[in-house]
């Protein structure tokens, strides 16, 4: 069975995909104390009874599994939980204020954006953080009654709840994140795998939001691509798209290095890609570290194939894995999900994935 939050992101387009957001959020302040005293018949001198405010109303973020973005954050960007009731006479408390839940999708960051601290990283299914606290209510006056003061006119306002102002930032959950130049068949590859729709054209940067497709192999057996755009020399200092995407595929396990034979980019594959690897490097060192294989693409194109010989030898010398496909065709691609399937269960077998269908915090 797909993941549900994995189906949730599947065919998402350009207007959907919203990955970072800034919002503004007040827990529930607590209700006032009341002032009342007793009116009873035959009852002289009743004394006080005001009942306490009741308290403010909490608000956590929960992970939804069938969301994949921050869209809903985007048109509304101040959130603010029930204020507490005032309390009552005879002794009655005032209603708790009813707690808010901010629903957000699987990988969700949370920052404070004053001190920039990391609040959470919400990865678990359903997993719940307790962001505010609501402010407790005030004390009516029968709780101010002494030997020495039997009719008090003293209560207490209500407290105010917390209040801050969060930054939201997605990274998505992959099992296999999809690196290379603009224009070198990452967005024609994941098509071709799985039910992702996403824009193919011939011109670099098509791609201006990441993609996640849910690849079928084996036996009843899956994992979750993502195709990352944006790279090019220079981006993890901002060129191109820049460092908005590369956050993406810091949760993958392993990488697909796509490497374009046709000469259709400047410099040399080899060249290229070792562009591309000092860029992962620069945003992040631990990013080589993982499973890499690399992957020449449009092996159906004559001039592509006549390289690959020489190409293969020269990235095996340096000790990488490598496939050749045309995901046009199709020729080598049911291969490459079968490499790529065997390789994320000797991953796992070594080192589980962190659980993300329970979890609270």
């Amino acid at each position: 069975m797909l993941p549900d939050w994995a189906q949730a992101m599947i065919g998402h387009d350009n207007m959907k995909f919203i990955d970072e957001v800034k919002i503004r959020i007040k827990a529930g302040s607590g209700g006032r104390g009341c002032l009342s005293f007793r009116r009873e018949k035959f009852v002289p001198r009743g004394g006080p009874d005001g009942g306490d405010g009741g308290k403010g109303g909490d608000i956590y973020l929960q992970v939804d599994p069938e969301l994949g973005t921050l869209l809903d954050f985007r048109y509304n960007a101040q959130y603010k939980a029930e204020n507490g009731s005032p309390g009552l006479g005879k002794n009655m408390h005032g209603k708790c204020g009813q707690d808010l839940f901010l629903r957000v999708p699987p990988g969700t960051e949370v920052y404070d954006d004053e001190s920039g601290e990391l609040l959470a990283d919400l990865t678990a299914r359903e997993q719940t953080l307790l962001l505010l606290k609501g402010g407790q209510g005030g004390r009516g006056n029968a709780r101010f009654m002494t030997s020495t003061n039997r009719a008090p006119r003293h209560t207490q306002p209500g407290l105010p709840g917390e209040e801050r102002v969060v930054r939201l930032q997605l990274k998505l959950l992959a099992d296999v994140g999809l690196v290379g130049l603009p224009n070198a068949g990452k967005s024609t590859l994941i098509a071709s795998v799985s039910a992702a729709k996403p824009k193919i054209a011939d011109y670099p940067f098509t791609t201006l939001v990441p993609n996640l497709g849910v690849v079928r192999h084996g036996d009843f057996k899956s994992f979750v691509m993502a195709d990352i755009p944006g790279l090019i020399e220079g981006a993890s200092g901002g060129q191109g798209l820049g460092t908005r995407f590369l956050r993406h595929i810091e949760r993958t396990d392993m990488f697909l290095h796509l490497v374009d034979l046709s000469g259709m980019q400047e410099g040399s594959p080899l060249e290229n890609f070792t562009t591309i690897n000092g860029e992962l490097a620069s945003y992040n060192p631990q990013l080589l570290e993982r499973p890499m294989l690399v992957v020449f693409t449009k092996i159906d194109i004559t001039e592509v194939r006549e390289q690959l010989p020489v190409m293969n030898q020269k990235f095996t010398e340096q000790g990488y894995r490598t496939c050749a496909i045309s995901a046009v065709t199709g020729e080598g691609v049911r291969e490459l999900v079968a490499v790529v399937g065997a390789e994320l269960e000797r991953l796992r077998a070594v080192s589980p994935r962190l659980d993300t269908t329970s979890g609270d915090q």
